[in-house]
């Protein structure tokens, strides 16, 4: 225990909580869903899901509460790590909650407006970057690079490289745009980068990173925590009776949403500050941990 009586494992936030609120040793309540990130918090740092996460996911299921994976990956590299641990009865969350796919079908999406995504290429022309685009199942580059080859790794459909002009042209005739736009690249120039587009499109763009070095930029209305309310409306479910476990910040939001919001133990000190508990690591079972705490 902590000081003045609190759990270690309880964030700052839930004991602001507590001390508004009279001391209850009511029956915990019971939570009918969880909604899990992928990197660094359900994923292993070598992208594999570990036996023990499996089995406590399998067990939640068993007893009916809803497991929804969601993820800053677009779909297609989503999909063949989740169809082994979640039926395909359950929603995906993808690109950091501007697309979400269930029993086949595109449920929601948010995409960036075409003029935008024009202004965002010609500011990013001067910098060393990697720029990617995700437009549902398809994504696109200018310009190979490392990068570039990282993220392929993670899926089997192919990036289009092409002129940034040619992937603009493809969009208008389908009147259609990306979903995200993925920035990459070292980490101190992303943060510059990321300082200028929030200057230039804070009120237009939901812009954060990811990770070190990897800068998102998506529609003001995707984002992990709209995703998650979308589905809440679905299910008839309130925001008290879910989980939410995340490890970037691009998990704040949802995390702060979330009736309890869960960080890894390998999660920056910013997103444990605003967590209800912080369970172990991503590469120490910390998603099996954290589900057998709050569901006994």
């Amino acid at each position: 225990m902590g000081k003045n009586g609190f759990d270690i494992h309880f964030g700052l936030r839930r004991q602001r909580e507590l001390y508004l609120r009279p001391f209850s040793f009511s029956i915990q309540p019971m939570y009918k869903a969880v909604f899990i990130d992928m990197d660094g918090t359900l994923l292993q740092t070598d992208h594999t899901v570990s036996e023990a996460n499996k089995k406590e996911i399998k067990r939640l299921l068993d007893m009916g509460i809803i497991v929804v994976p969601i993820s800053a990956r677009p779909l297609h590299g989503i999909l063949p790590i989740t169809q082994q641990v979640v039926p395909g009865t359950m929603p995906v969350v993808s690109l950091n909650g501007s697309y979400i796919f269930h029993n086949g079908e595109i449920i929601y999406e948010a995409s960036v407006d075409l003029p935008e995504v024009v202004s965002i290429h010609q500011h990013l022309v001067p910098f060393d970057v990697s720029v990617m685009y995700y437009s549902r199942m398809d994504w696109f580059t200018a310009k190979e690079s490392k990068l570039v080859v990282k993220e392929q790794a993670i899926t089997t459909v192919k990036i289009k490289i092409q002129p940034f002009e040619s992937t603009m042209e493809e969009w208008r005739s389908s009147n259609n745009g990306p979903n995200k736009i993925l920035i990459a690249g070292e980490s101190a120039l992303i943060n510059n980068v990321e300082r200028q587009l929030l200057n230039l499109h804070r009120e237009k763009l939901n812009i954060y990173q990811s990770q070190a070095g990897y800068l998102e930029v998506m529609n003001l209305q995707a984002s992990k925590a709209n995703a998650i309310a979308f589905l809440l409306n679905q299910y008839g479910l309130h925001k008290g009776e879910i989980i939410a476990i995340g490890d970037n910040y691009n998990d704040k939001g949802m995390i702060e949403f979330a009736g309890i919001g869960v960080a890894m133990g390998n999660a920056p000190d910013e997103i444990k500050r605003v967590a209800d508990h912080v369970t172990d690591t991503n590469n120490n079972d910390g998603v099996a941990k954290a589900l057998r705490y709050f569901f006994k």
